[in-house]
């Protein structure tokens, strides 16, 4: 991987040290010139027409989101965010009263409250599975914990609030084993690291654009395994994802189609579609040898300071840190950061509420280096923190 030329194409690589790859990454320029081109196309020709001009390359972005993740181009669905994706697959799961939902202590917070909301509308159950002794989902509670009553269990591959990485193909193992179906909330994985939905086993898998892929903002998307549609409703029919049967009937839209709305803004999906391919061309291993290696020494430096811990679940871990300085706020630590032109954020307690019933340490400095970031960036952080410390 040649860092230096990849750090040419990233214009923001000049202004800041940025480790905020969590929260967004940095869009490398062709990612950019493909936008700009289709929004000048727009501007020139028309928004329906630059998309009828641009259909082909519309159609391969669904071909290359599918091989990121192992799937088919039918098993993608495309929506302006990860939480509009996860929310399209979570909501057309068949529930009822005494149906039980199954899900982790890292579980995302938008995706507690949508477990809550259905609870209480339906008569479900939520019940949390709870972490094993290195801070990861229990496998073996898990699978003492499916039943009969067991319709769902959602995970976070990897949360938000840290770098643990979940049991994800292990819970697929025990999902397919008892005929439950499984959705994976891959939005801080995918991008970072392989993800293969084959190997997982889940049944939808829901990822983000803006994060490790390195694509815009206002992009997610869904795979749907073509095998688990016949036991999922969707919960909103629209002229995208439906046909009218010239009666008082419709017919869904095949595969993973039936999720999407018809109105897109093509300009966001053909930039993810330039990340994907770049993430493609450099290779999933790549990525995640130099990035989870980068996660790993950051972490390393930062235990190594007096007065700085570090927060990381699990037995695996990522290329996101979160640290803690003693005495001081966490908010402090990232203005500081900030002064210093490194970008970085803070965990919120909401943002992971099944985790901070049982840890209180939230809010933590979220530091999440990328494969274009250097050792020397990392350097530069860990002096500022450090400088807190003393």
């Amino acid at each position: 991987m040649d860092v230096d030329a990849l750090r040419a194409r990233t214009p923001g690589c000049a202004q800041r040290v940025h480790l905020n790859n969590a929260g967004a990454g940095l869009l490398a320029q062709p990612t950019v010139d493909v936008m700009v081109g289709h929004l000048r196309w727009e501007a020139e020709i028309g928004g329906y027409e630059a998309a009828d001009a641009a259909r082909d390359d519309i159609a391969a972005v669904y071909a290359a989101v599918a091989e990121l993740v192992g799937g088919a181009r039918e098993e993608i669905a495309f929506f302006d965010n990860a939480t509009h994706a996860w929310n399209a697959a979570f909501y057309s799961v068949p529930l009822g009263p005494g149906d039980r939902i199954l899900t982790g202590r890292a579980e995302y917070g938008s995706n507690v409250l949508a477990y809550l909301q259905v609870a209480q509308r339906t008569g479900a159950e939520v019940v949390v599975v709870p972490n094993d002794g290195s801070g990861q989902l229990d496998t073996t509670a898990l699978a003492d914990l499916v039943d009969e009553r067991t319709r769902l269990i959602g995970l976070s591959h990897v949360p938000t609030s840290g770098g643990l990485v979940n049991p994800a193909v292990e819970v697929g193992r025990i999902a397919r084993e008892a005929g439950v179906l499984y959705l994976l909330d891959a939005t801080q994985s995918v991008g970072q690291f392989p993800v293969d939905v084959r190997e997982i086993g889940c049944d939808m898998l829901s990822a983000t654009g803006r994060k490790f892929l390195r694509g815009p903002r206002g992009t997610g998307f869904l795979w749907v395994r073509s095998a688990a549609l016949e036991r999922l409703d969707p919960y909103v029919a629209e002229i995208r994802s439906a046909t009218w049967d010239g009666g008082r009937g419709f017919t869904w839209a095949d595969g993973a189609r039936r999720f999407e709305s018809w109105e897109n803004s093509y300009v966001n999906q053909l930039g993810l579609g330039a990340a994907v391919r770049q993430a493609l061309d450099l290779g999933m291993d790549a990525i995640a040898a130099r990035t989870l290696a980068l996660g790993a020494t950051l972490r390393e430096r930062l235990d190594a300071v007096p007065g700085v811990s570090t927060h990381d679940l699990g037995s695996n871990r990522c290329a996101i840190v979160t640290a803690k300085v003693d005495g001081v706020p966490t908010a402090e630590v990232v203005a500081a950061l900030a002064r210093a032109g490194v970008n970085a954020t803070a965990t919120v307690p909401e943002d992971t509420q099944f985790d901070t019933e049982v840890r209180d340490v939230h809010p933590l400095v979220r530091l999440s280096p990328h494969y274009y970031n250097t050792e020397s960036e990392l350097d530069r952080a860990v002096e500022v923190i450090a400088g807190l410390a003393r």
